[in-house]
C-alpha cells in the first residue's frame, strides 16, 4: 500500500459514542481505513462499530489502553500503511483536524505530531484535577526533555511508517504511553512536534479525572514511569 492512511481508535465500553465517531470519520475521509481496537468491552461496542464501517479488532479481555493502541500500530505496520492517524473513540477529538495532523508528518516536517489542546485558546474546559495534573507533568516533562510540552496526555496524534516501526517494539511504554512517549522519542531522536487542535470535553462515560485519589495514584504512578522511561538504555 502506497501512501496510505489508517485512523485507529481504542475503545472500551463506548457504545454510546462509537458509532458517532467512526461514521462522522468515514464521512469526511473515506478514503482511510478506520480500525477499532475494542479492549474487552462489556457492551456492545464492537458490535456497532463494526456495523458503522470500522474494521474491528477485539481484546478477548481489558488490557488497557496501551496495549490497545500498539495492537492498532501492530496492525497498521504488518498491512503496509505508511502513516497512521491516532484518536478517542469518546467524541473527544474534533475529526477534522486529522487532515491538519497528517499534513505535519506526510510534508516531512516531523515524524509524528501530538495535537495540543492548550497551545490555543479552544473553548476546552479543564477540571481543578486535569489542571493539575496537566501543570505537573508539563514540568517534570520539561526537565527530562529540555523541551516545552503543552499537553502531555494527548492521544489525538498522527505518524509515519518510522515510528510506528518503533512502537511495536518491546520498548514501547504500555503502562502509560503518554509523556513517556515524548520521553522515549528525544532519548532516541526522533524529530516530534506539537500542534494547535480542537477538542470537546467528555459528554458520556466516566472521568478517572474528576476523582481526586485516582488522581493522586495516576500522578504517581505515571511520575514513576517517567523516570523508568528516562534512564532506560536505548541501543
Amino acid at each position: 500500500m502506497k501512501n496510505s492512511e489508517i485512523i485507529i481508535m481504542p475503545a472500551y465500553n463506548e457504545a454510546k459514542n462509537i458509532v458517532k465517531v467512526v461514521s462522522s470519520v468515514k464521512f469526511l475521509f473515506p478514503e482511510y481505513q478506520v480500525l477499532v481496537i475494542n479492549d474487552g468491552s462489556s457492551d456492545n461496542t464492537s458490535e456497532l462499530a463494526s456495523e458503522a464501517g470500522a474494521t474491528v479488532i477485539d481484546h478477548p479481555f481489558n488490557m488497557g489502553y496501551g496495549v490497545a493502541i500498539q495492537t492498532g500500530y501492530k496492525y497498521a505496520y504488518r498491512n503496509g500503511y505508511n502513516y497512521l492517524v491516532q484518536m478517542d473513540s469518546d467524541g473527544q477529538h474534533a475529526i477534522e483536524e486529522i487532515s491538519k495532523l497528517l499534513a505535519n508528518v506526510t510534508d516531512g516536517s516531523c515524524e509524528i505530531v501530538f495535537g495540543s489542546r492548550y497551545i490555543e485558546e479552544n473553548g476546552y474546559k479543564k477540571s481543578m484535577f486535569r489542571y493539575i495534573g496537566t501543570l505537573f507533568f508539563r514540568i517534570l516533562l520539561g526537565m527530562m526533555t529540555g523541551r516545552k510540552i503543552t499537553d502531555p496526555t494527548t492521544g489525538f496524534q498522527a505518524m509515519n511508517r518510522n515510528v510506528l516501526k518503533i512502537f511495536i517494539k518491546d520498548l514501547f511504554p504500555c503502562d502509560y504511553p503518554d509523556a513517556d512517549i515524548m520521553i522515549l522519542l528525544t532519548e532516541i531522536g526522533i524529530k516530534f512536534k506539537e500542534i494547535p487542535v480542537k477538542m470537546f470535553n467528555r459528554n458520556d462515560g466516566k472521568s478517572m479525572h474528576n476523582n481526586p485519589f485516582e488522581v493522586c495514584y495516576y500522578l504517581f504512578k505515571m511520575s514513576l514511569s517517567m523516570c523508568v522511561t528516562k534512564i532506560r538504555k536505548y541501543s
